[in-house]
């Protein structure tokens, strides 16, 4: 289970980009995290696996205190969660099997990752992940020859290096058209249901989120203005959330 307690962070220019929240997450729950931009999301995400320190509070993973984990610690933890990126974050000039199996990092090899030499397991494992993704026949394509859907893909199968038992996926679908975007969501989704992993989404179209989400948190300037399930999001909670922007976000 994920507890967030008290959590704040304030950045060095003064913006309070969370304000002391607070709630749980059951493992295997799928949530999803909505909100305009600014309001916190990506913030909150980042400081759960601490790629952002925060300010205050407390971020417990499994009864483990991440917030106050030393640095060994802290790489054990970050072993168990899984991050995918909007902009994706690949070596574009690597091919997809290395960016694949950089995410087996965490369990050693930084020798092996210089030679890019790497048992044939491993390699057998970044295969398997590729082709749950759908796209065993890329591994050998440079990163940068692929389109963005594609790229995403192998964000996830990077991500399932890890054996995570959580996945923090920040806007994974924002650079996507909205086909691509329920696939990319699918495979998510597939992680969630089939191998019980815990995943925690932030998405900026409402549609989305009601679609895949077991459970929805919004958050407005730093806090939390909503927690539920997607089906109590009527339009008047709706337009509290997005304001002038209602319109544009609930299109997709």
């Amino acid at each position: 289970m994920l507890e967030i307690r008290n959590l704040s962070k304030t950045y060095p220019d003064g913006t309070e980009a969370l304000k002391n929240i607070s709630f749980t997450v059951p493992d295997g729950q799928f949530l999803v995290l909505i909100g305009l931009s600014g309001s916190g999301k990506s913030t909150l995400l980042r400081c759960i696996n601490r790629l952002v320190e925060p300010t205050s509070g407390d971020v417990i993973w499994n009864g483990k205190n991440i917030t106050t984990a030393s640095n060994t610690e802290l790489r054990r933890h970050r072993r168990e969660i899984g991050m995918i990126f909007q902009h994706f974050n690949l070596v574009k000039r690597l091919n997809v099997l290395t960016n694949v199996i950089t995410g087996h990092l965490g369990y050693g090899g930084g020798i092996r990752a210089l030679l890019n030499w790497w048992p044939e397991e491993v390699k057998e494992e970044a295969m398997r992940n590729l082709k749950r993704v759908g796209i065993t026949e890329k591994g050998w394509n440079r990163a940068d020859a692929l389109s963005g859907g594609q790229q995403q893909r192998v964000g996830i199968a990077r991500a399932m290096m890890q054996k995570p038992k959580m996945m923090l996926a920040d806007e994974p679908v924002a650079s996507l058209d909205p086909a691509l975007s329920h696939t990319i969501m699918d495979y998510l989704k597939d992680l969630n249901k089939k191998d019980g992993i815990t995943v925690i989404c932030s998405l900026h179209f409402l549609s989305l989120a009601r679609e895949y989400g077991d459970r929805i948190i919004a958050l407005k300037a730093g806090e939390i203005v909503f927690d539920g399930s997607p089906a109590l999001i009527d339009e008047a909670r709706f337009m509290e959330i997005y304001g002038d922007e209602a319109v544009e976000v609930e299109i997709r």
